[in-house]
């Protein structure tokens, strides 16, 4: 059980401002996520499909815990645009305790059923 409230820190990758509040929007209404940070003005260069691309994007920095990773990568896989979308999962090696607290409330209700 204890393993299920563990904090997470998910790194996920939007093409545009949009996007990105829809995404936020979604995840935290669907209790998935307790808060999701957005960080415009991200360059990233990677390889896709044989070529070295370059494009902007926003950075979604998802606050979550351990047991909702499964659902809130299902949710993402099913309202992102890209083919392969980013989903990063970090592990924190420390949370101050009022914010965890916080944290496992905002989507307790979800991981209960």
């Amino acid at each position: 059980m204890l393993d299920q409230i563990a904090p997470r820190i998910v790194l996920l990758t939007a093409p545009n401002s949009e996007v990105a509040e829809r995404l936020a929007s979604s995840l935290v209404a669907a209790r998935l996520a307790a808060c999701v940070s957005r960080v415009p003005g991200l360059i990233s260069t990677y390889h896709w499909e044989g070529e070295v691309k370059e494009d902007s994007e926003f950075l979604l920095l998802i606050k979550t815990t351990n047991g909702q990773l499964a659902a809130l990568e299902a949710a993402v896989n099913a309202q992102h645009p890209y083919e392969v979308p980013e989903f990063i999962a970090l592990e924190p090696s420390c949370v101050s305790a009022p914010y965890l607290s916080w944290l496992q409330a905002a989507v307790a209700e979800v991981e209960k059923a």
